[in-house]
């Protein structure tokens, strides 16, 4: 095995706004990343990517809750949501990098692994949903989602608009993290952990059961390259650079920070709860558990990002 890279391209990366929301949009958009992915891999570098579903995974929610009121047809459980979406963007990326690979003329193999998470049943965020799915709206419209579902929980993220939340516990386990090894020592660019991965608990007796919830893929994507003991982490986002006093006359973009720093800034509560924190908590779980170094920044930037010319990197020292 060469250098090991574990990337994170977030849910929100594929749905740029409103009017780019198709599976054709977002395959284009998928088609975009593929050939910074591909440019990593003609490097040398060893790849796993994970990906998250927020938007995704709301999507396919909400047509199942419409289906169901408006035809009958059976409710499909947000569990089932979560890997279904997973299948779905999985698919998206794995013939993306095929392509690529084939019109540069390398011998790179891809594959997806529906992969499981393991999580805690007595998880608190059961009982305070903090995940934002589905599409951005505006106040008006969150307010009358609220009125139909007064059982939904809706926030205000970032700037950008209302979303529902749902459950988002932590994983502790990735089940299927031996075959994902096993598939890289063979050469391949792997896609596992889509949306955080499947949120399965374990019962009394060792087996598991899938339960209803969407784990932030970042956290996922951190356990993971721990897991996998990965030189880097990656964590794709919708900004070139973490910054500080986001959206003030006086923000500032970081460019090389240590851990230290990072968690002062984080008991300032300099990132947004719901957009940067979770990258940022996810990134220094991962430094504090073997990993030495994470990379955040925009697809766009990817590759320079890696060369240390662009995007935030954090690392335990300077």
């Amino acid at each position: 095995m060469g250098k090991l890279i574990v990337a994170a391209i977030g849910g929100n990366a594929l749905v740029k706004d409103k009017e780019s929301e198709s599976v054709h949009d977002q395959f284009e958009a998928v088609c975009s990343i593929a050939s910074h992915i591909a440019d990593m891999a003609e490097d040398g570098i060893d790849i796993v990517i994970t990906h998250g579903n927020g938007p995704q995974v709301g999507y396919a929610l909400r047509r199942s809750e419409i289906a169901h009121h408006e035809k009958g047809v059976t409710e499909v459980p947000l569990v089932n949501c979560v890997a279904d979406t997973q299948g779905g963007i999985g698919y998206m990326i794995q013939q993306a990098l095929t392509n690529e690979f084939l019109r540069r003329k390398m011998d790179k193999k891809v594959a997806t692994v529906i992969t499981q998470a393991e999580v805690n049943a007595t998880d608190a965020n059961f009982f305070r949903p903090t995940k934002p799915v589905g599409s951005f709206m505006s106040k008006g419209e969150a307010e009358q989602l609220m009125s139909e579902h007064p059982e939904w929980t809706m926030i205000e993220d970032s700037g950008r608009g209302y979303r529902r939340t749902v459950p988002s516990p932590l994983p502790i386990d990735i089940i299927e993290k031996e075959a994902i090894t096993a598939m890289v020592r063979a050469g391949f660019i792997v896609i596992a952990a889509g949306g955080g991965g499947i949120p399965v608990i374990k019962k009394a007796d060792g087996t598991y059961e899938g339960v209803d919830a969407v784990i932030d893929k970042d956290f996922s994507t951190s356990l993971l390259a721990q897991q996998l003991k990965a030189d880097a982490l990656v964590i794709t986002t919708g900004v070139p650079k973490v910054c500080i006093h986001y959206g003030k006359p006086e923000q500032e973009e970081l460019s090389k920070v240590t851990m230290e720093a990072v968690e002062a800034y984080k008991l300032e509560h300099q990132f947004p709860e719901g957009s940067m924190l979770p990258k940022v908590e996810a990134s220094l779980q991962f430094l504090k558990n073997g990993g030495s170094h994470v990379v955040i920044t925009n697809p766009e930037n990817l590759g320079l990002a890696l060369k240390g010319k662009a995007g935030t990197h954090i690392i335990k020292n300077i």
